[in-house]
């Protein structure tokens, strides 16, 4: 192992993420035949084939997994080394790897430009996960802040809101329940949902709500992605609950409707998180800033119209 590189660490680890030499090279920007080059050499130094392929499946062996907590720690501490020599230098360069939800696309990315405008040196990267995928890589040491609704009680973690972040029923436009002014909670007891994935913080926080409500949720899908969850709400195919933020198109042109139900909206909160135990970089420490200054004004100008008629409920709650 004494021959063994970074760069051969750092695709095992991206390899071992996707489970998929494509997808890896895609990541880091190299050929799939360089990302094999590089799994193999790192093989031939550990002397054990790290990966069990079969057809395009990729799968870590035994040894895999033992090398791949190694190897996040490694990297994990060559990016501490990094972090503290660009504090020593005073200087907002380098990486910046953020993690967010992938709620938060309908929002993040446009921050992003603007403030990659106002700190050119900073190269950036973006890791999308549900909320324990995100999880994961904060405690992975994998990014460097995230962007999510729910911070994890599993981490030591630094916390901050910075934004309302609105929960709502949706239904397709004409649905019974979007014709009547006030919906009772307990007229979603004969509903059938579109849901969102299991460790999704939406998906928790319906069933939470549903829960205190004694209501079974009835699932008749389930789903990774908040558009195709809203293309199968408008095609009449059940209900669903989502964020507000990811709302905007569909209801400046009328093509999905909002039921009143009682008790919502759920208003939970945007928070920008770190792990207590990384002393964040010089850039890392821009971007928080930068988030909790400029993050509440971008989403209320973008979305402000909309939080205001449904926030105004007078069933809604802030989180605790």
């Amino acid at each position: 192992m004494k021959n063994a590189t970074f760069r051969q660490l750092r695709v095992f680890s991206e390899v071992a993420r996707h489970l998929s030499f494509s997808k890896a090279a895609q990541a880091l920007h190299l050929t799939p035949p360089a990302i094999t080059m590089q799994v193999k050499e790192l093989e031939g130094h550990v002397g054990m084939p790290l990966f069990e392929r079969s057809g395009r499946q990729v799968a870590l062996t035994t040894v895999g997994e033992y090398m791949l907590v190694h190897a996040r720690k490694m990297l994990a501490t060559l990016k501490d080394a990094e972090d503290t020599a660009a504090r020593l230098q005073r200087l907002e360069v380098g990486t910046l790897t953020i993690g967010m939800v992938s709620t938060a696309k309908y929002f993040l990315p446009h921050l992003l430009a603007e403030f990659r405008r106002e700190h050119e040196g900073i190269e950036i990267k973006l890791t999308v996960g549900n909320r324990e995928q995100l999880v994961q890589m904060l405690h992975a040491n994998e990014v460097d802040i995230a962007i999510m609704g729910r911070p994890p009680k599993e981490l030591a973690t630094r916390a901050e809101p910075f934004a309302a972040h609105p929960h709502v029923f949706v239904a397709p436009v004409g649905h019974p329940l979007a014709q009547i002014g006030h919906v009772p909670i307990q007229a979603l007891r004969d509903q059938s949902f579109i849901v969102r994935e299991q460790g999704s913080g939406t998906r928790a926080a319906l069933e939470k709500f549903l829960q205190a409500a004694q209501i079974e949720l009835r699932i008749t899908m389930e789903m990774a992605s908040n558009e195709t969850i809203k293309q199968a709400v408008m095609a009449g195919m059940g209900l669903s609950f989502l964020s507000l933020h990811t709302l905007g198109l569909e209801l400046d042109h009328q093509l999905i409707a909002l039921p009143e139900v009682e008790g919502a909206p759920i208003v939970r909160a945007w928070n920008v998180v770190h792990t207590l135990s990384k002393l964040l970089s010089p850039a890392a420490e821009a971007f928080r800033y930068f988030v909790l200054e400029r993050g509440e004004g971008y989403l209320v100008e973008h979305f402000g119209r909309h939080v205001r008629l449904y926030v105004s409920n007078p069933g809604s709650e802030r989180p605790t």
